[in-house]
């Protein structure tokens, strides 16, 4: 059984002329939110051996507030190929993950995770920033995810 923990950043700061997307910061908003969902997640004893994240800003920080409140004493894997991912680039970067990964959190960003969400478990939303989505696969080995061995357990939006 291989579990994935998806995981949209919460929210962003407002745009600045000068600033690319890729380096926008949480809003303070964000990082509130971001430790309560953290430390909501830590609440249910989940385990997580591996956090992979995009390494835009906001995903970056959401991710390490996700490490600290889980006592994550691993490295984050921070993978450029996260940011502005095509569906297929993120199962590639899920179905290349070792085997002695039984539960992985993906942290990163929309439309992506929206699509991902779709393709594993016909969700019917937009995936929210602070969702966090919980999908149980029924096999041994990442390269064998898929849709038909793909069940949804849970998905959670943050509570303003």
């Amino acid at each position: 059984m291989k579990k994935l923990y998806i995981l949209r950043h919460t929210q962003k700061a407002n745009e600045e002329l000068t600033q690319d997307d890729y380096d926008r910061e949480l809003s303070e908003e964000g990082i509130k939110d971001a430790k309560r969902i953290a430390n909501d997640f830590a609440m249910k004893n989940l385990a997580v051996d591996l956090i992979v994240a995009s390494p835009a800003r906001r995903t970056k920080v959401t991710a390490e507030i996700f490490a600290e409140a889980l006592k994550y004493n691993k490295s984050i894997m921070f993978n450029e190929v996260l940011y502005m991912a095509f569906v297929n680039e993120l199962l590639e970067t899920i179905s290349y993950t070792f085997d002695t990964v039984d539960s992985m959190l993906l942290v990163g960003h929309n439309p992506s995770l929206t699509a991902l969400a779709i393709t594993l478990v016909d969700f019917k939303e937009k995936f929210q920033m602070g969702g966090v989505m919980e999908i149980d696969f029924d096999c041994d080995s990442w390269i064998d995810i898929s849709k038909d061995n793909a069940k949804l357990i849970s998905y959670e939006i943050p509570n303003k």
